[in-house]
């Protein structure tokens, strides 16, 4: 029987500091660990101005989706390798749950002294705090618009 994977949930603040370390929420260390995730895998995400974070579980499915392709002649393959493995860090925190971040992923991000930790199931983002807030107001107003669509 397979333990089911617990999901990433709520937002937690945090601060990038100078050296760029974040320190990773402990509920997330916890649910990594429990994945056998040594640190945490963090890559650029290719559809927001956030950093990926994600746990040995969505590796493992991805790796597997993309070893059900053909590694030499599928364009699909070396889009997703190259966009979801090549980019990706594994970030293995200090004493105090900090990861020391990449100067390439603190600019992708556009990171700056606050940060917000967002879960989504099975990853978890990095944002610059305020630009998440604006984020965060414009998906509740879609799904309120979604919402009273489907009740009238």
């Amino acid at each position: 029987m397979t333990v089911p994977v617990q999901p990433f949930i709520t937002t937690f603040q945090g601060s990038l500091d100078a050296k760029g370390r974040v320190c990773i929420p402990a509920a997330y260390r916890t649910i990594l660990t429990a994945q056998g995730t040594p640190g945490a895998y963090i890559c650029p995400s290719f559809i927001d101005p956030a950093l990926d974070s994600f746990g040995q579980s969505l590796l493992d499915e991805t790796a597997a989706r993309l070893a059900a392709q053909d590694p030499f002649l599928s364009p699909s393959f070396d889009d997703e390798a190259t966009t979801l493995i090549a980019r990706t860090h594994i970030l293995v925190p200090d004493e105090n749950g900090r990861v020391v971040l990449p100067a390439a992923l603190i600019e992708h991000a556009g990171l700056k002294d606050k940060v917000l930790f967002a879960g989504k199931v099975k990853k978890f983002q990095i944002w610059e705090a305020e630009r998440y807030a604006a984020l965060e107001a414009e998906a509740v107003a879609r799904m309120r618009a979604r919402y009273a669509e489907g009740r009238s």
